[in-house]
C-alpha cells in the first residue's frame, strides 16, 4: 500500500445505494475531461449501470470504499474476446493512492491474462496507476468522440 493513504481501503460489491454516487462523482467536469469520457445523465446512467453493468454475468464490479465512503468503483468486463478493467475515483479522492490499492487488491478477483487498459494519453495520474501495478503501454489509438472530441489513449497490457 503506498505510504500516503491515510485510511482503509475495502472492495466490496455494488448496491443500489451507492450508483446515486457513483452517477455524482462521473458528472465532475475535471473528471470527465481526464478521463475523456462523457457523463450520462441520471437516467441514461441508471440505464447503464442496472441492465448492463451490473447483469453482466462476464463482469465483476467493486465499489471502492475509503475510510468506509464510497470513493469510486472498479469493474472488469469481456469485450471482444479481450478481458478489459477500468475504474472511476471520485475526484475528491484524487491523489491518495486509492486508485492504485484498489487496482492492486481487484487483481486478485481477476484472473484472466492478459488484461487490458486504455486510458487517455494526457491522464498522467492513471497511467502512473496501471503502471505501478504491472501494466505495459502496448499499443496507442485515436478515436473521435463527438461529446468529447478526438482522443489519444494509450493501450495497456497486464500479462
Amino acid at each position: 500500500m503506498p505510504s500516503h493513504i491515510q485510511g482503509s481501503i475495502l472492495l466490496r460489491d455494488v448496491t443500489e445505494a451507492d450508483l446515486p454516487i457513483f452517477y455524482e462523482q462521473q458528472l465532475d467536469p475535471d473528471a470527465t475531461q481526464m478521463a475523456a469520457f462523457p457523463s450520462r445523465d441520471r437516467d441514461a446512467f441508471m440505464v447503464h449501470w442496472n441492465n448492463k453493468v451490473l447483469p453482466n454475468p462476464d463482469g465483476i464490479v467493486k465499489t471502492i470504499l475509503f475510510n468506509g465512503q464510497v470513493a469510486g468503483n472498479i469493474v472488469s468486463w469481456d469485450q471482444s474476446g479481450e478481458r478489459e478493467v477500468g475504474y472511476w475515483i471520485g475526484k475528491e479522492y484524487w491523489g491518495k493512492g486509492i486508485a492504485t490499492k484498489a487496482l492492486t487488491e481487484f487483481l486478485g478477483y481477476v484472473k484472466t491474462r492478459p488484461l487490458w487498459a486504455h486510458v487517455a494519453k494526457h491522464n498522467i495520474g492513471s497511467q502512473r496507476v496501471l503502471q505501478k501495478c504491472g501494466f505495459k503501454i502496448s499499443s496507442q489509438d485515436k478515436f473521435s468522440d463527438e461529446k468529447v472530441g478526438e482522443i489519444e489513449e494509450f493501450i495497456l497490457k497486464l500479462e
